[in-house]
C-alpha cells in the first residue's frame, strides 16, 4: 500500500475501497474492489466459484432451539434460521480478500475521497423484488429509517453515524453522515439487506412468520413450526448473472431442521434427516463417525482451514454484577479453568487454548508490545488498573495446569487472589468483603457445553464458591442474555480480518447498558474506548493491524472472560452428494458456492430408502 492512497474500511465484513488523494472529487465508480494485491472487478466470476456448477438438489442443515419470527432485525421475537438468503444487500463481501466488497443491489457509487461525510449508492436498474417490482432508492431509505427507529438498540448505535438518508431520484440514494471521522460507515451501509417500502410500512415490527418482501435469491418455501424451515431458489432472481453470483446459490432448496440438543441433532444427521453438518464436538469428530453410513462410504469428513481469527469462545463474567468488579476476582476465576485436563479427557487433545481474541490470524498480539504499540499505549496506561497495566505490557500466557484434573497449583493462586481482594473463608465457605456469600450461577442453554460447565463449576466449589450450573430453555436463555440477567454464561465472539466499528457494540462503554447489545460482559474501559476510536479512523491496513493488536492486549489483560478452546479449522461432515470447487475461499467455508452431484444424490437416496 502506498502513502498516496486513502482507504475506507467496513469492519466486520472485510471490505474497503481506495482512491488517490490527488483525485478530483467527487468520483463515480463501480470498481469498489480495489486493494494492493487483487482486483476481481473485471473477472467473469470470483476465483472460488465454479460458474458451471449444476443447479438443483437440497442443502439441508441443522438449527437449534426454536423460532417465531421471519424478521431478525426487530427488537422482539426469535428469528428463523437462514433469513439472509431472502435479501440482497447494496454490496456483497468477498470471501477471499480481507478488504474487498463488490456491487450487488448497487452497481456503482459516487463519493469524495477528501470528504467522507457522504456517499451515493446507485441502484442497479435491473434490480427487482420477488413480485417483479423495481427496487428503488425509496426502498433503501425506508429500510434504513426502520432500522434506525425500530431496530435493536445496539444496531441503532452501530448506525448512529447516519445523519440522513436522501432520495435523489429513483435509482440514487445518498447517505449523509455526522461528519467525516467515521471512514468505514460509507461502506457499512452497503452491507445491510434492503426490504420493499410497502412491506416495511405494514409489517416491519410484527412478530410473524411472513417475511418482508425481498429481492434475494431465495424465497420462503415451507414453515413447519418448531421443526423446520425451507427456502426455494427464485427462478426469476434478477441478480443471477451478476459477477459475484456466478457459480453461487446452486441449491434448488435450502432447509434447516431444528433440534433441541446436539446429541439429538447428531442422531438426525446419522439417519439423513439433514445432510450437511458442521461438527463442533471433538469427541464426535474423534470417535463418533463409526456408524453404518460412514462405514458404507456414504459420509465424507473434511477439515477446512481459513485465515480468519478463531472465534473467541469463553465463559463471560457480567461486569454489571458487583462480584466481578475486582480484577483479582476475575483473575482467580480464570485460573480455576483447567484446559489441559479437559482437552485430554473430554476433547481427545483436538483443541488449542485461545490466547487471543483474534487467535490464529495476523491480528493476534504476540510477544511484548512493539515500539509502535508502545507509542499508542503510553498515554493510555494511566487509565488502566495496575494489574491490567502490567498484563498489557507483558508477553501473554494463560495459566497452565499439570493435566491431572486437580489443578491444585492454580487453585491455590486463585485462593490467594481472592483473599487479597478482601474475600474470606468461614467453615470452608467463601464470603465476599461485604459479608455476603460468594455465589455464582453459570447460565447455559442446551447440553453442548454441559460437561465443560460442570467441571468448571466443580473447581469453583473447591474454591469455596456457592456455584451452580443453571440450565434453561432456549427462549428463556435468549431473553436473559438480552437483559444481561446472569452471573456467568458462555458466549462466542466472531471476528473478521478487518475489525472496526462493530467493536464499539462488543466492547465499548456506550453499549454496555444497551439492552440486547453484544457487550455481554458489560465492559466500560476508557482505554479500550480510545483504541476502538483509533481503529474506526484507521486509513491503512498497517494502522488496523496496529490498533487491533493493542485492543487484543487490553481485552486479554482485563480478564473479562475465561478463554476456552478452539481450532483453526472448520470440521464438516456431509453425505456424499455435495461437491465444492477445488479452490475454496481463504476466509470462509463458502457453502453458497457448493452444489449437489445428482448421480451421487440418487445413490444417497437409494441408501436411505433401504
Amino acid at each position: 500500500m502506498t502513502d498516496k492512497r486513502r482507504f475506507l474500511c467496513v469492519i466486520g465484513l472485510g471490505v474497503a475501497f481506495s482512491a488517490t488523494a490527488a483525485q478530483a472529487a467527487p468520483i463515480t465508480t463501480n470498481a469498489l474492489a480495489l486493494n494492493s494485491t487483487t482486483d476481481y472487478v473485471n473477472a467473469p466470476h470470483l476465483p472460488y466459484a465454479n460458474p458451471n456448477a449444476p443447479k438443483g438438489g437440497t442443502l439441508s442443515l441443522q438449527a437449534r432451539g426454536t423460532f417465531n419470527s421471519a424478521n431478525k432485525w426487530m427488537t422482539t421475537g426469535i428469528p428463523m434460521a437462514g433469513t439472509d438468503y431472502m435479501y440482497d444487500t447494496l454490496m456483497t463481501s468477498s470471501l477471499d480478500e480481507a478488504f474487498t466488497i463488490y456491487p450487488q443491489l448497487a452497481d456503482k457509487v459516487t463519493y469524495d475521497p477528501e470528504d467522507t461525510s457522504w456517499i451515493i449508492y446507485h441502484i442497479h436498474p435491473k434490480a427487482r423484488f420477488w413480485d417483479g417490482s423495481t427496487v428503488t432508492a425509496e426502498d433503501v431509505k425506508a429500510t434504513f429509517d426502520a432500522l434506525l427507529t425500530k431496530g435493536p438498540i445496539f444496531l441503532q448505535s452501530y448506525l448512529g453515524a447516519i445523519k440522513e438518508v436522501q432520495v435523489l431520484d429513483t435509482q440514487r440514494v445518498k447517505f449523509v453522515f455526522n461528519g467525516d471521522d467515521n471512514k468505514e460507515i460509507l461502506l457499512t451501509v452497503g452491507a445491510f439487506p434492503v426490504f420493499a417500502k410497502r412491506s416495511i410500512e405494514a409489517d416491519f415490527d410484527k412478530v410473524m412468520l411472513t417475511p418482508l418482501l425481498g429481492s434475494g435469491p431465495y424465497r420462503l418455501d415451507k414453515v413447519n413450526v418448531g421443526r423446520s424451515i425451507s427456502y426455494v431458489r427464485d427462478p426469476n432472481y434478477w441478480g443471477r448473472d451478476l459477477m459475484v453470483n456466478r457459480g453461487r446459490y446452486n441449491f434448488a432448496k435450502i432447509q434447516f431442521v431444528y433440534y433441541q440438543s446436539d446429541e439429538i441433532a447428531f442422531e438426525g444427521f446419522k439417519s439423513g434427516q439433514y445432510r450437511f453438518r458442521v461438527e463442533n464436538k471433538a469427541a464426535n469428530w474423534a470417535t463418533g463417525y463409526t456408524f453404518p453410513a460412514m462405514q458404507a462410504g456414504m459420509i465424507k469428513k473434511e477439515e477446512v482451514s481459513d485465515h480468519n481469527p478463531v472465534p473467541m469462545q469463553g465463559i463471560i463474567m457480567n461486569q454489571r454484577k458487583p462480584l466481578f468488579q475486582d480484577i483479582r476476582v476475575r483473575q482467580a476465576l480464570t485460573k480455576a479453568y483447567d484446559f489441559e485436563w479437559m482437552n485430554k479427557t473430554l476433547f481427545h487433545n483436538q483443541y488449542e487454548r485461545l490466547q487471543s481474541y483474534f487467535y490464529g490470524s495476523e491480528l493476534e498480539a504476540k510477544g511484548k508490545p512493539t515500539a509502535a504499540e508502545m507509542a499508542v499505549l503510553k498515554p493510555l496506561l494511566p487509565k488502566l488498573d495496575p494489574i491490567q497495566r502490567k498484563a498489557t505490557l507483558e508477553e501473554w500466557q494463560l495459566p497452565k495446569s499439570d493435566g491431572t484434573g486437580f489443578n491444585r497449583a492454580q487453585l491455590l493462586e486463585a485462593r490467594k487472589l481472592l483473599l487479597e481482594a478482601g474475600f474470606y473463608y468461614q467453615d470452608m465457605k467463601l464470603y465476599q468483603p461485604d459479608g455476603k456469600r460468594a455465589r455464582i450461577q453459570l447460565l447455559i442453554a442446551g447440553d453442548t457445553l454441559t460437561r465443560v460447565a460442570l467441571f468448571y463449576v466443580r473447581n469453583l466449589q473447591r474454591l469455596g464458591f456457592d456455584a451452580q450450573v443453571q440450565a434453561v430453555d432456549t427462549p428463556q436463555y435468549i431473553e436473559r442474555m438480552r437483559r444481561f440477567d446472569y452471573d456467568m454464561a458462555f458466549d462466542n465472539f466472531l471476528q473478521s480480518l478487518s475489525p472496526g466499528a462493530e467493536q464499539i457494540g462488543t466492547w465499548g462503554s456506550s453499549s454496555a447498558d444497551e439492552t440486547g447489545s453484544q457487550n455481554t460482559m458489560g465492559i466500560k474501559n476508557p482505554a479500550i474506548d480510545a483504541v476502538i476510536d483509533k481503529l474506526t479512523r484507521a486509513k491503512t491496513r498497517e494502522e488496523i493491524v496496529l490498533y487491533t493488536h493493542i485492543l487484543d492486549r487490553l481485552l486479554r489483560a482485563g480478564y473479562y472472560l475465561v478463554p476456552l478452546y478452539g481450532t483453526p479449522v472448520t470440521r464438516v461432515a456431509y453425505w456424499d452428494e455435495y461437491r465444492h470447487p477445488e479452490r475454496l475461499p481463504s476466509n470462509a467455508l463458502g457453502i453458497d458456492y457448493w452444489w449437489v452431484d445428482k448421480d451421487a444424490e440418487q445413490r444417497v437416496d437409494n441408501y436411505l430408502k433401504r
